[in-house]
């Protein structure tokens, strides 16, 4: 009966643990579908919100587009209406220039009728002369122990007096009538020239100044000063590190290398991380960007003048001059400013103003190479000019406007006087008088410790020495040697721009009184 009960109870077990089993199956089962739908409906939720991101991406990226578009077109009509008003603007100054020849052609045809008027008043009185010799000639017939041939040469003689008088006193008056109208027609146009021209100045000096935390200076400095050395061998720059509180100076003549070493130290400063290696690194990472500057900055004011067709490399020393400076004048300033004086006279004087205008932004390009090169600043940037192909009047017009060459062309001529009037303007340098006066002392005082000369004068500003010397004490050969001795302790002794020319004058006279 026992093993029946426990039989019955062994297969009852049996069936409800089936059961159960049966039961846990079919729950898992439906778990793992609800799972599986949940995360079928979450996927479908992201794959919705992903669209719906995409949507509003392409929207906004749409919108960017759009504005950029509207952005370019404002920008090119704005471009396009300042070109219309240039346009306009041309046209008025040629209706002024038709005006003005008009206006010219008036007043020759007035002289034209003045001119013919004073013939017609001369060859009256060439009629009244005839026919007062001929009255003299009957009058001294008449006159006893005179014959006709004597009275004939007395009367020439005093008629020819006379004309010769009244040609000379009309011939001074037409000199004075036309030398002051010269005047007033050249004051006229340097006033013109010069108004066009006025511009404001920047003063250029040989140092600059960068901030900087105390707590950098000892590492700029370096273990052993090694950084300050790698810095000053990678630019060519002096930098002076004193007492001075957060401020270092970068020294250096050469405003290119001082522009590279200021920016190279602001980098350094604001990278943190300096050692030789990352100096050279950023030196030359900086060099490479100023030239690339350089060169934009020469097409834009190539550009701007409406120059084109000049050599990249006549462009990149263009662009060079604006780290450049002469009496504080920066000398791409003063070079723009030579470039729209003579234009402006060009077109006053009926000469080439495009020629003028290209021959006064290359006139100075000699100072952005003459510290690689010997030799005077006009002829260095006329034989540049000349090897990248410029005109024989651009290259005359560079050489000739210290006047160390003859000038050949009338656009030359012009070229001079406009940067003699953007030299000369005021505001247009800075030198101080008293430093002007130390320079001008300073060079008499040179030439005048040399043996046998007489008297020294600086002229031009300082860019010349006249020296006198006694002839019994120097001979002719004595001369040229005393002009390079002079020139050479100039050299060594004083510090100044451009070149400073020597001229030893070496002169007898004899001199007797006839009693």
């Amino acid at each position: 009966m026992n093993i029946w009960i426990l039989t019955i109870i062994f297969i009852g077990g049996l069936a409800l643990g089936y059961i159960v089993r049966l039961i846990v199956s079919t729950m898992s089962a439906n778990s793992r579908e609800s799972r599986a739908r949940l995360i079928l409906e979450k996927a479908e939720r992201e794959v919705e919100a992903r669209k719906k991101e995409q949507v509003l991406e392409m929207r906004e990226l749409e919108q960017k587009t759009r504005e950029k578009v509207e952005n370019s077109f404002i920008e090119q009509r704005s471009a396009l209406d300042a070109r219309k008003q240039k346009i306009i603007e041309a046209e008025e100054n040629l209706n002024r220039k038709l005006a003005l020849v008009t206006n010219k052609e008036h007043e020759i045809t007035q002289r034209e009728q003045q001119y013919s008027v004073k013939e017609q008043e001369a060859a009256s009185r060439i009629k009244a002369v005839e026919q007062r010799e001929y009255d003299c000639q009957k009058r001294l017939e008449q006159i006893a122990h005179m014959n006709q041939e004597e009275a004939r040469c007395q009367m020439m003689q005093q008629v020819e007096r006379e004309t010769r008088e009244k040609a000379d006193a009309f011939v001074r008056r037409i000199e004075q009538e036309a030398e002051e109208k010269a005047n007033r027609e050249a004051k006229r146009i340097l006033s013109i020239a010069i108004q066009r021209t006025a511009s404001d100045f920047t003063a250029d000096v040989t140092t600059t100044t960068s901030p900087i935390l105390e707590e950098m200076k000892g590492r700029i400095i370096g273990r052993e000063g090694r950084n300050i050395k790698a810095f000053e061998a990678a630019t060519g720059c002096d930098l002076i590190v004193d007492d001075t509180p957060e401020v270092i100076t970068v020294s250096c003549f050469d405003g290119v290398r001082r522009e590279i070493g200021r920016r190279s130290l602001e980098r350094l400063i604001a990278d943190g991380r300096i050692q030789p290696t990352r100096i050279e690194e950023v030196v030359e990472r900086v060099t490479k960007e100023l030239n690339s500057q350089i060169k934009e900055q020469g097409a834009q004011v190539m550009f701007d003048l409406g120059i084109h067709g000049v050599h990249p490399e006549l462009v990149y020393l263009v662009g060079k001059l604006r780290y450049r400076s002469s009496y504080g004048q920066n000398v791409l300033k003063h070079s723009i400013e030579v470039a729209n004086a003579a234009s402006a006279l060009a077109s006053e004087m009926g000469a080439d103003a495009k020629i003028a205008k290209r021959a006064g932004i290359l006139h100075d390009i000699g100072k952005a190479i003459d510290s690689d090169v010997e030799g005077p600043h006009a002829q260095i940037g006329a034989d540049v000019a000349r090897k990248y192909g410029e005109t024989p009047q651009i290259v005359n017009a560079i050489a000739a406007h210290h006047e160390e060459v003859a000038p050949e062309y009338i656009e030359s001529i012009l070229v001079t006087s406009a940067d003699a009037i953007s030299a000369a303007r005021p505001g247009g340098r800075i030198e101080g008088i008293e430093r002007y006066v130390q320079r001008m002392e300073k060079l008499e005082k040179i030439a005048k410790n040399f043996k046998g000369v007489e008297r020294a004068f600086a002229i031009q500003a300082g860019r010349e020495v006249r020296v006198l010397v006694e002839p019994s004490r120097v001979t002719d050969e004595g001369a040229g040697t005393i002009a390079r001795d002079i020139a050479k302790e100039i050299e060594k002794q004083l510090e100044y721009p451009g070149q400073v020319k020597v001229t030893v004058i070496r002169e007898i006279r004899a001199t007797e009184i006839a009693r």
